[in-house]
């Protein structure tokens, strides 16, 4: 294979091109050369210049190339030709990245989701397929099959594609179930997001103990893994790893992965994984935050985590904000430094959100010691001397559903708040009499 990036801006073009080369290689492709071309704009009916496809075509002719890949979203008319002049099958990087999902999809939903992806990018290049076709005539009696075989493979791609929007909004309905569930026990998610190959998942297996399959690859894993982890305070939480992020994402894909990514939208935080030896390091970071920005995950709390120190010879590290919040965490997920602060730092963060206080009631309060039940907020309770019951309350997180269905009317659950808040008292001390 031969990757040609083409430059317009003069800027970024060696890390673009270096990162269409891992995409082959990632794609199971060797690649035997790889070419800068420098054009002020894309030609309109090779994309790269007449003068450039000629010296390709030689190329391609004395090394015996299979394939020649396009790093850039390249039009159909565009690459029909390139094929043309070329002789050999050409490659778009929309294409590319859709076959690399195809190879790494191993669940049921993101076997979906990928073919799902590959279809709508398939219905806009339709043309291509007919081409062997008899073209459409003028006349009476003159019209080829070529349009009635176009409209047939439209027709077909259209009921698939239907078909495997229904039976993900299936998959997502039972989703959307799981993630109440994690809400009615108030149990918190932290979301993995990164560039890829940052190493999210070789620190989710860190964490989790998960077992997740992780390689120096590009898209090395695709489906979203959850796990249960327990934080230093004793809190549980669950880890979700999620697919990684890169420039010029399909758009197929982000709509086909949607209801996946939508689990980053209702996480209790993000967990920003940063390749810190990476010399597009700044680049990657905001590519990621342009991406959570359009998924409207920006207002979920986010603390970025850079990994990889041990090819920096950088110490593990805790950074704070001013008002002492911890906001980075420099680790290596490889040789496990740093994952003590990462996990301190998690600990503080979901724990931030969350207002702990004592509850003593009298016998004769029974009704309102049920609705701190009814509302998930008892954690723990004992009978004191003079027969008060003293709970141990801890406030609901924003969005969550009570534990247990109330018995009562919402109203009634409603108006006790105000009531909560003025008998709250203080955590007693461990040394302090309960």
């Amino acid at each position: 294979m031969i990757v040609v990036h083409l430059d317009t801006t003069g800027r970024g073009a060696e890390a673009a091109l270096a990162e269409g080369v891992a995409l082959a290689e990632s794609a199971g492709a060797e690649v035997v050369a790889s070419q800068i071309v420098r054009r002020p704009a894309p030609d309109p009916r090779f994309y790269l210049g007449s003068g450039k496809v000629a010296e390709l075509a030689a190329l391609v002719a004395e090394q015996d190339i299979d394939i020649v890949l396009i790093n850039h979203a390249i039009l159909p008319s565009q690459e029909r030709n390139l094929e043309r002049a070329l002789g050999c099958r050409v490659l778009d990087r929309m294409t590319l990245i859709l076959d690399i999902f195809a190879q790494r999809a191993r669940s049921y939903e993101g076997k979906l989701q990928v073919e799902l992806a590959q279809l709508r990018h398939l219905a806009s290049r339709l043309v291509r397929g007919s081409s062997h076709l008899h073209g459409q005539q003028g006349g009476i009696g003159m019209r080829g099959p070529g349009e009635t075989q176009l409209e047939t493979d439209r027709r077909l791609i259209g009921r698939r594609i239907s078909q495997l929007e229904r039976r993900l909004a299936r998959v997502a309905q039972r989703r959307e179930q799981g993630r109440q569930a994690r809400r009615r026990r108030e149990v918190p998610v932290v979301a993995l997001v990164g560039y890829t190959n940052a190493g999210k998942s070789t620190l989710f297996n860190r964490l989790a103990e998960a077992g997740v399959y992780a390689a120096d690859q590009l898209f090395a894993t695709l489906d979203t893994t959850l796990r249960r982890l327990e934080l230093p305070n004793g809190e549980q939480a669950v880890l979700a790893d999620t697919v990684g992020f890169i420039r010029d994402l399909p758009p197929q894909l982000v709509a086909a992965f949607r209801s996946t990514l939508e689990e980053l939208t209702e996480a209790s935080l993000l967990l920003h994984v940063i390749d810190a030896s990476s010399e597009e390091r700044a680049e990657q970071t905001a590519e990621v935050e342009a991406v959570l920005e359009d998924l409207g995950a920006r207002a979920v709390p986010l603390l970025r985590v850079y990994n990889k120190i041990d090819l920096l010879g950088r110490e593990p590290a805790l950074v704070r904000d001013e008002t002492g919040r911890p906001v980075e965490v420099w680790l290596s997920a490889a040789t496990g430094d740093g994952l003590d602060l990462l996990l301190q730092a998690m600990a503080e963060r979901l724990g931030s959100e969350r207002v702990r206080g004592v509850v003593r009631l009298a016998p004769e309060q029974a009704r309102l010691r049920s609705l701190f039940y009814d509302l998930g907020t008892g954690l723990s309770e004992e009978i004191s001397e003079q027969g008060e019951a003293v709970l141990a309350v801890g406030s609901a997180a924003p969005g969550a559903e009570p534990a247990l269905p109330s018995r009562r009317p919402a109203g009634r659950a409603g108006a006790f708040v105000p009531i909560a808040r003025k008998i709250l008292l203080p955590l007693p001390s461990a040394a302090a009499d309960p």
